[in-house]
């Protein structure tokens, strides 16, 4: 029973979660409104959205992640797909109901964040690039989602920028790291239509945008020098870095550990914004 406590844990990939629900609460920070009670719905709400996701993504990918990802809980037998089903719909429902108790356009957009989240596991992932784009444009909402919650969406928006640049980008750089399980399950992504060469030269242009749009609210005055500050010294050098080691890894594990990299780099931007945002700008 531990064991499968564990399984569905890991199934929700809570970390991986967590980084939308930050989302939505700079979302909410940034507002200037104070107006931290429904802000708070709106964390908890994207986490478990979230979580669901991730299990109804494992759920349809358990052949792909046979070879991809043999350690998660589907494909190594920890967790039967019925249990995994299950559990995506119990915390889907859960997201929506209290998404109702925010405000009706706070509902409206996760409940078209909820459509699109399964569309993409289900249909949009096996595309060239819409399936990315689709996942960008999400994990930009949060932010906006924050915004909404809080009453006051527009200083939302210079993060749902950054957001979806660096996160267009990091999915680029994961379709890189999946090669070989797409490739064998006839998945389409941007490297297995149209090669491995050329998903890297998209994946350094996104890197140069997201290098460009994570200064541009410094240089509009919206954020505080230290936010420029955090950006130079603490997210560029990993991006850099990044961009460098792409250039020379082929394995899937390689990659995925960049993939992993920039994850934790976004969480220094955050930083940067919490300390360099001015409220209700």
């Amino acid at each position: 029973m531990a064991s499968k406590l564990k399984g569905l844990y890991k199934l929700g990939r809570p970390l991986t979660s967590l980084t939308g629900a930050l989302a939505v609460l700079l979302g909410g920070y940034v507002a200037g409104t104070g107006d931290w009670g429904p802000v708070s719905l709106a964390v908890l709400a994207t986490f478990l959205i979230s979580m669901a996701a991730n299990a109804w993504n494992d759920y349809l990918d358990i052949d792909i992640d046979r070879i991809n990802q043999p350690q998660r809980p589907l494909p190594a037998g920890i967790v039967s797909p019925r249990a995994a089903w299950v559990f995506s719909l119990v915390f889907t429902v859960a997201s929506l109901f209290i998404a109702v108790f925010i405000s009706r356009a706070a509902f409206t957009i996760a409940f078209v964040s909820t459509i699109m989240l399964y569309l993409y596991s289900w249909k949009f992932k096996s595309t060239v690039l819409f399936g990315n784009f689709t996942i960008a444009t999400i994990s930009a909402m949060s932010a906006v989602f924050g915004g909404v919650a809080a009453g006051n969406v527009r200083p939302s928006l210079w993060l749902a920028a950054v957001i979806f640049t660096a996160i267009m980008g990091r999915e680029i750089l994961k379709t890189l790291a999946d090669y070989e399980g797409d490739l064998r399950h006839h998945c389409r992504t941007i490297s297995t239509a149209w090669g491995q060469r050329p998903a890297r030269i998209i994946f350094y242009l996104l890197g140069a945008v997201t290098v460009v749009v994570m200064m541009l609210p410094y240089f509009q005055d919206v954020y505080r020098p230290i936010y420029a500050v955090i950006v130079a010294v603490g997210v560029y050098p990993v991006l850099l870095y990044v961009v460098t080691k792409v250039t020379h890894y082929r394995t899937g594990p390689q990659l995925q550990r960049l993939s992993l990299l920039m994850k934790y780099d976004f969480l220094v931007w955050f930083v940067a914004v919490l300390l360099g945002a001015n409220a209700a700008s």
